[in-house]
């Protein structure tokens, strides 16, 4: 199999966010998405679930796995700590810019986040906080 420089930024792209958020666990941890147990709250929007990857009780630092229904807007908000989004399936618009499975996305603490999920399939990806991820709401 060729290795593309899509996939070598892809594989860097998701090892820098797994270092990024520092574990006070030395337990390995390992998920595949038709293994994982994808959960529902009742305040998520419709169509959406989830999976806890992690959760760094010293830091607030938390990783999940998320998927989203095709058309889901998000309200505008920021997140208190700096965010990593890691896009596996669909098309995510971010701001004024798009990610593709196997995208990359960097959002620091306090920037107001507009994003949809543009693609007619649902959008699921990574997503890793390094630090309390309380999220504000913002017009």
């Amino acid at each position: 199999m060729k290795i593309t420089w899509l996939w070598m930024a892809v594989c860097a792209a998701l090892a820098a966010a797994f270092c990024a958020a520092q574990s006070t666990s030395a337990t390995a941890l390992v998920v595949n998405l038709d293994k994982a147990k994808w959960t529902r709250e009742a305040k998520d929007p419709p169509g959406s679930e989830s999976v806890v990857l992690r959760e760094d009780a010293q830091t607030g630092g938390l990783e999940l796995l998320v998927s989203y229904a095709a058309g889901h807007v998000f309200a505008p908000h920021s997140h208190e700590s700096n965010e990593r989004i890691l896009l596996i399936e669909g098309r995510l618009s971010v701001g004024d810019k798009f990610l593709d499975p196997g995208g990359y996305a960097f959002l620091p603490a306090k920037e107001v986040q507009r994003m949809t999920c543009v693609s007619k399939t649902r959008c699921r990806f990574y997503v890793a906080w390094d630090g309390n991820p309380r999220s504000r709401a913002t017009n």
